[in-house]
């Protein structure tokens, strides 16, 4: 070799050894849980967020200068869900759109969000190295029977929820009837975990072969599952037969334990034992609601991290303050006006339609008056900017869902930073 090449190879070969030491593993998060892991929040919402000078920066992060939703260049996510009873895959730049898709073209984006857009965004501004976001939801799964991890065992029945089976042979209020048992058993068992493992195939397969989702994707340099956050626990938290023993304040004590078996199961599952993990705690009705069931819920719902095994690697994020009270306050008023529509339609006793001569025509009528001395002008303008959705879907508002995924993201960070020794 000449040997006036031979200081231009050493620098080449200097450089790119620098270069493969520095360069740094794909960063994966994995988002998983039920319909507020889907997304309800429409991007018509978006503006609301610049109501509130507290959110403009997000606002910015969110929109381009073009005012169309920011299309991330450093974060890629796949997102498995499902609509209309079959399971799909949407993948791409991580921008507006991966929300819930019911009633959506399955084939691309479509116009709904959840916390996966500003979580992805928070972490693609906190890394150099490209992100990958693979999330898994699905709209009405239950943790108890859906989501029910390996180590939870069988669903088994509350003895006191047995007790009252057995004092309705005929059924009642949900309960079926002793000849329809044998199969109501059957069918748990099939139900039992079936989501749990759908998530998991789901991210092993991205894993498998990262490429094919970051087209950028160097092999050499490998990849990091550096979080896990979860939203989910309405369907758990309305199941009477599940969590039976109403106003305890231990009521729900088992989700505390089944979300215990899913982290551990989780971590197990990806080989990741001191995986970063987010509850997403209850937040429906923000903090005003302090109803029994409520209060018992978001306590459940937030134990885990409270045990002495995960402290410093599990975080409950509480998302009662990201609750839109003003949008509240207007949804209780669109309540009250529905259930003067349902009083019209059942001729209550006390209500305008009692005798029943009321047309519909007139029932409309009567009910478009109510609603003009409930709500103002100025109220139906201000839902139509920030809300979507129904209370249990935190309203579908973004300014709602987009605090959510930044909190569960700097939530994420915070595990993920060195601890220091005491």
């Amino acid at each position: 070799m000449n040997p006036a090449m031979k200081l231009p190879l050493i620098l080449i070969t200097a450089f790119l050894a620098t270069a493969i030491a520095e360069a740094k593993p794909l960063k994966v998060f994995i988002l998983a849980g039920q319909s507020n892991m889907e997304g309800p929040a429409n991007v018509a919402t978006f503006d609301y967020l610049g109501d509130d000078p507290a959110t403009v920066p997000l606002l910015k992060m969110m929109k381009g200068s073009d005012g169309k939703p920011t299309v991330s260049e450093g974060a890629r996510i796949t997102y498995l869900t499902g609509a209309n009873d079959k399971n799909f895959v949407l993948s791409g730049k991580l921008t507006a759109g991966y929300g819930s898709m019911w009633g959506q073209d399955p084939t691309k984006p479509g116009r709904n969000i959840g916390p996966e857009f500003t979580f992805g965004l928070t972490m693609d501004a906190a890394f150099d190295e490209p992100v990958l976001i693979i999330k898994a939801a699905w709209g009405g799964k239950s943790l108890h029977t859906d989501f029910r991890s390996p180590s939870a065992g069988p669903y088994v029945m509350p003895a006191r929820t047995r007790e009252l089976w057995e004092r309705h042979p005929q059924g009642a209020h949900g309960i079926p009837k002793a000849e329809d048992r044998q199969k109501w058993n059957a069918e748990k068992i099939a139900a039992t975990g079936v989501y749990y493992r759908l998530m998991m195939e789901h991210v092993k397969n991205v894993l498998a072969d990262p490429k094919k989702v970051v087209p950028g994707y160097d092999p050499a340099q490998g990849y990091e599952i550096a979080g896990f956050a979860w939203l989910q626990g309405f369907n758990d938290m309305v199941d009477g037969q599940v969590y039976p023993n109403h106003n305890q304040p231990d009521r729900y004590s088992l989700y505390s334990e089944l979300l215990g078996h899913f982290i551990r199961d989780v971590r197990k599952d990806l080989s990741a034992p001191k995986l970063p993990f987010v509850i997403g705690v209850m937040g429906v009705g923000g903090l005003k609601d302090q109803s029994p069931s409520m209060v018992a819920f978001r306590r459940a719902m937030a134990a885990p991290a409270e045990m002495p095994e995960f402290k410093g690697n599990v975080t409950a994020v509480q998302t009662a303050p990201f609750w839109s009270e003003e949008l509240g306050a207007i949804d209780e008023k669109r309540g009250k006006v529905s259930q003067m529509g349902h009083f019209l339609r059942s001729k209550h006793k006390d209500h305008a339609n009692k005798d029943g001569t009321m047309t519909e025509a007139e029932q409309r009528e009567y009910l478009k008056k109510c609603e003009a001395e409930l709500i103002s002008p100025a109220e139906v303008a201000l839902w139509k900017r920030g809300a979507s959705n129904a209370g249990y879907h935190y309203l579908g508002c973004a300014k709602t869902f987009a605090l959510m995924g930044k909190a569960f993201a700097e939530a994420t960070l915070d595990m993920g930073k060195p601890q220091k020794r005491p």
